[in-house]
């Protein structure tokens, strides 16, 4: 299963930025496949540990064969990222040595059509990433105003004509609900124009995924736990798809937030705990892109903490 459930991105480049000891403590959050997670492990000695979390049931079935590979040296985590710290105090981890983390949504989420990631495919509306939530994108386009679904297409999808698109979900569900994707995408064509009818289509179904899953308070989260679990000298590799969660990680590599807010010492030095590791973003190859379609939009951003 895991070898088509999703093909990592950029899988050299990423696993290399965290510059690994054999003896190190490492944390991939985005488990998925376990693609990365196996090429963590195979770089692995004897003493050193891997952390895998994902809150997706599907991910478990991948982990069990590292399980059995790699025994003690493999840890699965079944949880949302946003609580590393927690885990890493459970597990009486003072510190890690790398952080891997293949942001959005997986090609087997996109594949899988009874999710709801997709318009390609017509199906209930659920985008869950967590199967036990439960807010799915039926009760989002159900229950939000018309000024809370227009807040989420423009904040999440980046849609100039957000207001529209909200009138017309709350005009549609006036005589029925909208339970299927087939049944968005119908009421929302109008509202497009027909050369970005496709493009408009995926950022409405990527707003909704993520205000449905939590992404952005919980990429938030993340990032400041990732600061505070890492040892000196250790690596923060992480892969964006969009611009929203992508300044994030800029940010927070420049900066040490999220808001991009530099703060200085009393002689004028930066205040943040980490440095840029390469300065222009990593992007995949021309070979790799069409190999794999999603790694079009990939960038790579590396950190490394401070050894101050």
């Amino acid at each position: 299963m895991n070898e088509v459930y999703h093909i990592p991105v950029l899988l050299k480049e990423a696993v290399d930025g965290l510059n690994i000891k054999s003896n190190g403590t490492y944390v991939d959050l985005t488990f998925g496949g376990g693609g990365h997670s196996r090429e963590i492990l195979s770089r692995l000695g004897k003493d050193g540990h891997l952390y895998s979390f994902d809150q997706d049931l599907d991910a478990l079935q991948n982990a069990q064969p590292l399980e059995e590979t790699y025994g003690e040296a493999f840890t699965f985590v079944r949880s949302n990222f946003r609580f590393l710290k927690n885990w890493m105090q459970y597990y009486r981890v003072e510190g890690v040595d790398g952080i891997l983390a293949d942001l959005g949504v997986s090609s087997h989420h996109l594949d899988e059509g009874e999710r709801g990631f997709s318009f390609r495919y017509d199906a209930k509306l659920d985008m869950r990433m967590n199967q036990a939530a439960k807010l799915k994108a039926s009760d989002v386009l159900k229950n939000y105003s018309e000024e809370q679904l227009a807040d989420v297409f423009y904040l999440y999808g980046e849609l100039k004509n957000s207001r529209k698109l909200a009138s017309a979900i709350v005009k549609a569900r006036a005589t029925k609900e909208l339970e299927t994707t087939g049944q968005l995408a119908e009421v929302l064509k109008p509202c497009l124009g027909y050369d970005r009818e496709k493009k408009d289509l995926a950022r409405v179904f990527q707003a909704l995924r993520i205000e449905v899953n939590g992404e952005m308070a919980a990429l938030r989260q993340m990032l400041a736990a990732a600061i505070e679990v890492l040892n000196p000298g250790g690596r923060l590799s992480i892969l964006t798809y969009h611009s929203l969660e992508d300044r994030m990680v800029k940010n927070i590599i420049k900066a040490g937030n999220v808001e991009g807010k530099t703060e200085t010492d009393l002689f004028g030095q930066s205040k943040a705990p980490l440095k840029a590791v390469n300065r222009n973003v990593i992007t995949a190859s021309a070979e790799e892109v069409q190999q794999n379609p999603r790694s079009r939009s990939a960038k790579l951003r590396i950190g490394e903490k401070w050894q101050r």
